[in-house]
C-alpha cells in the first residue's frame, strides 16, 4: 500500500503524521510512505531526519490584515496556490497512492483536494479543538475528518464524516523510562529537569521572558537542569545575548535551536513549559507529564487556549496567559511546582487520564475501513 502524508508549517502538523506513518509501517512493513510539504519549511527537515522520502510544493499562507504588505503577500500566496494543483497532480500520478492523509498546514490543501478529485481515498486529521482553515476548506472534499476530542464534532458541517480518534504520538515516547531517559541525557545528579519550548518556529516574546528566567536560575545557583528549545528564527540572537551575559556555558542550562530528541527529553522531564498546540498536549497526556502552558495568542479562534483549558480543568496543567506572563512569573510558578511533589504527581495522573494511547490504532482502523468502503 502506498500512502501520502501531507502536512507542514509547524511541528504540530508534522509530528502526528510521523507518528502515524511509523505505526502503519509497524503494522504492515509493506506500506510505502511519501511526505509532501513546502520545500523550504521545517517539515522537510523533520521528515528527512525521520528517514522518509519528501516532495515539496511551494505554498504560502494568507494574512488576515492587508496592511504592511499583506495584500502583496496574499497575491503571491494565491499565485502559488494556483500552481500547486498541477504539482500535486504530478506527485499523485508519479507515486500512485492508495490513500492520502492530511494533518494540517497549507501544503496539505492541494494534495488532498486533487486526490479527492482523482477518486483516491482521503482523510484529514485535525488535532485542535476547533478546525483550522485548511481543515475547513477540505471538509467537503475529504472522505473522513478525524478529530482529537469528542467536543470537536459541533464545529463541523458534516458530522457523518467525523471520527473521534485522538492524536497519535510517536512510539519512541514509550521506549524509555524516566530514569533511562535521564541517563541518556547524562543527568546523573538528583536535580529535577525542566523542559521549555514555545513552538517549532520559536516565539520572540516568550524567548525574551526565558532570558529573564535563565538569569534567575543563574542567580539561584541552577537549582534544576533546564533544556530550552529556542526555535530557528530566534536562536542566533539568543545565543549571542547569552554569550554577552556570561550564561552561554552555565552548567545545567542546555539551549538548543530545536529539540530533536523530544521523546527522550520530555520523558526525562519533571515539568514542561510550552504552548498549547494539540500535538504537544497529546504527547504530554500520553506520557502523563505535568505542564505550565502559555497558549499562543496569535492563532485562529484561540484554539490553543481552548486546548489548554481542557487540561487545566482536569487538573493536569497550569495555564498562564501571555499578556500577564513574565520571566519571573514563569520561574516562580516552576519553583512552586517543583517544590510540591504531591501536586505534581496529581497533575501527572490527571494528564495520563486525559491521554488516548490508542490514537494511532484508532486512526489506522479508520483508514483501513475507508479503503474497504472505497475499494470493496
Amino acid at each position: 500500500m502506498n500512502v501520502i502524508f501531507t502536512c507542514g508549517g509547524t511541528a504540530g502538523h508534522v509530528n502526528p503524521a510521523l507518528a502515524l506513518a511509523g505505526y502503519m509501517q509497524k503494522q504492515d512493513p509493506q506500506v510505502q510512505v511519501l511526505f509532501v510539504g513546502t520545500p523550504d519549511g521545517m517539515e522537510r527537515d523533520l521528515v528527512e531526519k525521520a528517514g522518509y522520502a519528501f516532495r515539496g510544493i511551494p505554498m504560502g499562507g494568507f494574512q488576515r490584515s492587508l496592511g504592511h504588505g499583506g495584500l502583496a503577500h496574499n497575491l503571491r500566496s494565491l499565485s502559488m496556490l494556483t500552481k500547486s494543483h498541477s504539482r500535486a497532480r504530478a506527485i499523485l500520478r508519479d507515486f500512485r497512492p492508495d490513500l492520502v492523509v492530511g494533518t494540517g498546514g497549507y501544503a496539505s490543501y492541494p494534495v488532498v483536494k486533487c486526490a479527492a478529485g482523482m477518486g483516491i481515498p482521503t482523510a484529514v486529521h485535525e488535532s485542535n479543538m476547533v478546525p483550522g482553515l485548511t481543515t475547513k476548506m477540505l471538509e467537503g472534499s475529504a472522505d473522513r475528518i478525524m478529530v482529537g476530542f469528542e467536543e470537536c464534532r459541533r464545529h463541523y458541517r458534516h458530522p457523518d464524516k467525523i471520527v473521534v480518534t485522538g492524536t497519535p504520538v510517536r512510539g519512541d515516547f514509550f521506549d524509555l523510562t524516566r530514569s533511562q531517559a535521564r541517563e541518556r541525557l547524562g543527568l546523573t545528579d538528583g536535580r529535577p529537569l525542566i523542559v521549555s519550548f514555545w513552538g517549532s518556529l520559536g516565539a520572540s516574546h516568550m524567548n525574551a521572558h526565558m532570558e529573564d528566567f535563565f538569569r534567575l536560575e543563574a542567580a539561584e545557583g541552577m537549582p534544576f537542569h533546564h533544556i530550552h528549545g529556542v526555535g530557528k528564527s530566534g536562536y542566533p540572537a539568543m545565543t549571542q545575548r547569552l554569550r554577552q551575559d556570561g550564561l552561554e556555558d552555565l552548567a545545567g542550562l542546555d539551549v538548543r535551536e530545536y529539540i530533536y530528541d523530544m521523546p527522550t527529553v520530555m520523558v526525562a522531564a519533571d515539568l514542561v513549559l510550552c504552548r498549547g498546540g494539540a500535538s504537544t498536549l497529546s504527547e504530554l497526556t500520553a506520557i502523563g507529564k505535568p505542564a505550565v502552558i502559555v497558549p499562543s495568542p496569535n492563532v485562529t479562534n484561540h484554539h490553543q487556549e481552548r486546548n489548554a483549558n481542557v487540561l487545566a480543568q482536569a487538573g493536569g496543567a497550569v495555564v498562564l496567559l501571555e499578556p500577564v506572563c513574565s520571566g519571573e512569573t514563569l520561574y516562580r510558578t516552576t519553583q512552586d511546582l517543583l517544590a510540591d511533589e504531591p501536586r505534581r504527581k496529581t497533575m501527572a495522573q490527571a494528564m495520563a487520564n486525559m491521554g488516548i494511547p490508542q490514537a494511532g490504532e484508532k486512526i489506522y482502523e479508520t483508514l483501513l475501513t475507508l479503503l474497504t468502503l472505497v475499494n470493496p
